[in-house]
């Protein structure tokens, strides 16, 4: 399935602003937002965490699924898909693991 048929099949996001994703000692390793270019990986990133607790390196192979066609184009142009890299790295490494903290938006401007 494409990524943009994945995406209908997730979650909504609209009640977050943005993820975080925390390393083991509790560092954030990265943001992702609630904004274009983004908003795709956020309901990624939020569905993991939901069905895995965490973004593990199982977890990351069922996101490089989720991602379709794109994991394809982030393998030959790293640095492309920083998202999706960073799934790359999980599987390739094994071992570590992101936590994933929510950020709801408040609807305050």
């Amino acid at each position: 399935m494409a990524f943009a048929d994945n995406l209908k099949q997730l979650p909504r996001v609209s009640h977050l602003a943005a993820i975080q994703l925390l390393d083991r000692d509790g560092i954030v390793a990265a943001t992702i937002e609630n904004k274009p270019g983004q908003a795709g990986s956020l309901s990624i990133y939020n569905h993991l965490g939901q069905i895995y607790g965490a973004i593990t390196a199982e977890a990351a192979k069922k996101g490089l699924e989720l991602y379709a066609e794109h994991t394809d184009d982030a393998r030959q142009n790293p640095g492309k898909h920083p998202n999706i890299d960073r799934l790359l790295e999980l599987v390739a490494d094994g071992k570590q693991l992101l936590r994933v903290k929510h950020v709801f938006a408040t609807g305050i401007d």
